[in-house]
């Protein structure tokens, strides 16, 4: 019955998304046309995502809430939407130093979806919840759908069944009044308008995505003091580039000379707890 219903809506629902692209005969265009006129619509991206700060702010909002009463923060997608949201929660713990646990991107299909598309997993009206059960989910949580058409029904499914658990969602979309946009408590609709290559969200859809998803974990982040002043004081130190920033980091902080900063850093094992014990 879940289906039917679903499936009803989207037919009916006009998708901003899959209309036709502002430019024609693609294929004559030398690579130089192609390549500008891609870049134009690309331009209008930014744009479109700063119209949508307010949403963007409600939702960071009330994901910091949850996540310093001990919550976590989950990104579910299929396809493109889900890697993005992927790509997004995998960098936070060697940026931030946060747990892999605290923020979580499953996307329709499993990891086997990252590297190969397999696009009717994201048909399905109950995978997604049964995938958000693996992880215990309540309503300490919050979820955040992702999917630029707006009218995917692996994760407005899966965001229904939160709902109806009095867990908080959010969602990330590229079409306002889309089915995923009206399920969701905390929705960004972020209109960037048809695709350069008609229907082809991983291009303009795909970067505001990405664009927002930055906005929202960075901001995050932040607000959950894991940034001091403009420096990543908590990442993870898993290679020699990362282990020179750190020790800049502290020369920069401290004003102490290389040597100390590396016997500190080696000691603390960060550049928060190194340049703590140097002022101690």
């Amino acid at each position: 019955m879940l289906r039917l219903f679903i499936t009803f809506d989207f037919m009916s629902f006009d998708k901003i998304t899959e209309q036709s692209s502002q430019y024609n005969h693609l294929e004559k265009m030398t690579p130089g046309e192609l390549l500008t006129n891609i870049n134009k619509e690309d331009l209008t991206v930014a744009a479109a995502v700063q119209k949508s700060i307010p949403q963007i702010e409600t939702l960071t909002k009330e994901i910091v809430s949850k996540l310093k009463l001990g919550g976590r923060l989950f990104y579910m997608g299929a396809g493109t939407s889900g890697r993005l949201g992927v790509l997004d929660a995998s960098e936070c713990p060697p940026t931030f130093g946060v747990s892999p646990n605290v923020i979580i991107g499953i996307i329709a299909g499993g990891d086997g979806a990252l590297r190969k598309a397999i696009e009717d997993a994201e048909d399905s009206t109950e995978q997604g919840w049964k995938d958000l059960e693996k992880f215990a989910i309540s309503n300490k949580d919050i979820v955040v759908g992702i999917a630029a058409s707006g009218t995917t029904p692996y994760v407005i499914s899966a965001l229904e069944k939160c709902n109806q658990n009095n867990i908080a969602t959010g969602c990330i979309t590229m079409n306002e009044g889309s089915p995923l946009a009206t399920t969701a408590k905390f929705p960004i609709a972020c209109v960037v308008g048809p695709e350069f290559i008609t229907g082809s969200s991983r291009m303009k859809a795909g970067t505001a995505q990405k664009l927002i998803l930055n906005m929202i974990s960075s901001a995050t982040m932040i607000l959950l003091g894991k940034v001091k002043g403009n420096k990543m004081v908590d990442m993870q130190l898993n290679n020699d580039k990362l282990v020179q920033r750190a020790i800049d980091m502290i020369i920069d902080e401290t004003g102490i000379d290389t040597e100390k900063a590396s016997q500190l850093l080696t000691k603390y094992g960060s550049v928060r707890k190194a340049v703590k014990a140097y002022y101690e």
